[in-house]
């Protein structure tokens, strides 16, 4: 009976959603990584695949969302709808599942991701896969492999939803590249009523403070630098710091550094931490666990500072540097300053 119901909810649920989350009206990097791998597992089950777009004058990212591979885009657009309440999103999200029911359901593991995923998987009664790394099509069976970090990731594990549709999944930003934009590609933009009136909420959306830490946000900058156990003590990271702003980057830690209490959680890249892509990563003193590794492998040039040439930092890296990173950082800012300092004189003499 339970592989009969499974099969005829397969049957009746189609095609592949994910969640376009967007703050202030502006579209997240998010969307697009899912639009990625969300094209790709349509493509291996021969479906459609359609975006999720809620908030207030938000219709007008439609068409890029189209354009970056979304042959369906389901749009709530209100008034109500422009700062996030959990209920009101998830309730949304429930409603449209119920009227177009889809198979396979990815949202972001960023905070509102999670928050809504979790609610929206409890009142669609199914199964949800937090935090993923890695997505693909059982060939087999048509079931999604959810592959996300466990045990502080020292092991992968690999989800399954075998009785339950949809099959959702929370995929970590960064995991995935963004799709490519296809200029004046066409698909259909759905815009779904909303009727304020029908929804009551126990919560009220108060205000938005915006963190102002000085520093640039890991997942977004295209250059990081990191620092890692090799700092030897907490006082180590003024001078990736100091790096880090003369560079024009953001500041990354390993896991040690953070459990050790020497840089904030929001500094941390690996499976435990955060996932980055940028075109340059410094990483000063990491070994490089492969917890580390898989949240910046991906980076366009890596370049490793360490004592240790056997380290799998340096074997990984693009440019490998086998030293003191307190000898080795200071004359990289010094070389950075120096050429900066001959840049602005030689502009200064050009507009003389």
């Amino acid at each position: 009976m339970e592989q009969e119901k499974s099969a005829a909810q397969a049957n009746a649920h189609k095609g592949v959603w994910i969640f376009a989350e967007q703050r202030h009206g502006q579209l997240i990097s998010t969307a697009y990584e899912l639009l990625n791998v969300g094209r790709r597992l349509a493509s291996d089950l021969n479906a459609e695949l359609s975006a999720v777009l809620i908030g207030h004058k938000v219709a007008e990212h439609a068409q890029a969302l189209i354009e970056h591979g979304a042959d369906r885009v389901f749009v709530h657009d209100h008034p109500m709808l422009e700062n996030f309440l959990e209920e009101v999103y998830s309730r949304l999200l429930c409603e449209l599942i119920q009227k177009a029911p889809p198979d396979k359901f990815l949202l972001p593991a960023s905070i509102l991701g999670r928050s809504v995923a979790a609610r929206t998987a409890v009142e669609a009664r199914t199964g949800l896969a937090a935090d993923c790394t890695e997505l693909s099509i059982r060939k087999d069976s048509g079931l999604l492999n959810a592959v996300r970090p466990a045990f502080g990731g020292n092991l992968l594990a690999t989800i399954l939803c075998e009785n339950s549709r949809p099959e959702m999944a929370t995929v970590r930003p960064m995991a995935f590249g963004r799709a490519q934009r296809v200029a004046g590609r066409q698909g259909e933009v759905v815009v779904v009523k909303v009727e304020p009136e029908r929804f009551k909420t126990r919560t009220r959306f108060v205000q938005f403070v915006r963190e102002d830490s000085g520093e640039q946000d890991i997942a977004s900058c295209d250059k990081v630098v990191s620092g890692g156990r090799g700092l030897g003590a907490s006082k180590g990271f003024d001078l990736i710091r100091e790096f880090a702003h003369t560079l024009g980057a953001a500041v990354g830690a390993s896991r040690a550094t953070v459990d050790a209490g020497w840089i904030p959680y929001r500094h941390q890249v690996g499976l435990t931490g955060r996932t980055v892509r940028p075109k340059l990563y410094f990483a000063c003193g990491i070994s490089g666990q492969i917890q580390h590794l898989a949240g910046m492998s991906s980076s366009e040039v890596i370049v490793a500072i360490n004592t240790d040439p056997e380290a799998p930092m340096m074997k990984l890296a693009t440019f490998s540097i086998e030293g003191d990173l307190y000898e080795v950082v200071p004359a990289i800012i010094g070389e950075l300053k120096h050429r900066r300092g001959d840049a602005v004189t030689h502009n200064s003499t050009n507009s003389n």
